[in-house]
Formats: structure tokens, sequence, C-alpha cells
């Protein structure tokens, strides 16, 4: 696993599964919700994956890391899915015009917050701990940045 650019996939089962028990075909303003939560989804995957790696840079191993990381992301993952889906359930109980436009896209967003925080919280420092880097560098040696510089091939 290389980094979070596996977490769009997760907001998947839950937007898919909370609208069509509502009733609701794909339109294109659940199309839009599904970019919206993408974006979402990944911020938490980013956030997750490096509290995870510079734990580990302090020489903590993996499993342990995965672990600690996951519990100190706890807030701010859950804070960030939590104001995002308060957001859109105005206009996912809305009844006025332009509702039919709205609630598509409210429902896709909370729907898929729900399955890509839990997923979030749950899987991904699970799978981060089974097959994530074993090493990582300290930031010391590569000057502040994540990886070495590529050389030049000639």
């Amino acid at each position: 696993m290389r980094g979070p650019f596996s977490t769009p996939i997760t907001p998947l089962p839950g937007s898919l599964f909370h609208a069509d028990p509502h009733g609701m075909d794909f339109s294109i303003s659940a199309a839009v919700g599904f970019i919206a939560l993408s974006g979402i989804a990944v911020l938490n995957g980013l956030v997750m994956v490096s509290s995870i790696q510079d734990l580990m840079r302090t020489g903590m191993d993996r499993a342990e890391a995965a672990r600690t990381g996951a519990l100190q992301r706890l807030r701010p993952v859950v804070m960030t899915a939590l104001v995002a889906s308060l957001g859109f359930v105005p206009m996912a109980l809305g009844s006025g015009a332009g509702a039919e436009v709205q609630k598509p896209l409210a429902t896709v967003v909370i729907g898929g917050l729900i399955s890509a925080t839990l997923l979030t919280l749950f899987v991904l420092p699970t799978l981060y701990a089974r097959y994530g880097r074993t090493k990582m560098a300290s930031r010391e040696a590569t000057d502040g940045r994540i990886s070495p510089p590529a050389q030049p091939q000639h």
C-alpha cells in the first residue's frame, strides 16, 4: 500500500446502499456528491496514513504505530466526517423547490461518509499494520523530504 490513494473506493458501499432504499436513482447531483465524498475520504485517509508514518519514523514498529495512529486521529477523522455530514442534513430533509436535485447529493454524501469513516478508522490502520511499509526513512536523513530525490539516469 503506497498511500491513501485506494481510499476513494471506501465511500462506495455506504453511498450506494444508502441511496437505494430511499428510491433514488443515480443522477448528476449524485455524481457530484461522489466527487465531494471522494475528496473527504482521501483527506481522512491521508491524515491517518501520515500519522502512522510519522510514528514509524520515531522508531515505533508498524503494528503499534497503526494502532496508536488510529487512536490519535480518531477525533480529527470523526469531526471532519461529522461536520460534513451534518451540513448536508438540511438538503437531505428538504422538500421545497430544488429538493429533487439536492436530496440525491446529500444522501450519497451522508451514506458514503458513514462507510468511509468506519473504513478509515478500522480497516485502513489494520491493512497498514499488515501490508504497509516496514521501515520509514527519518526526515533528517532526507533533508525533510519523505523520500530521497531520484537520481538522473544517463
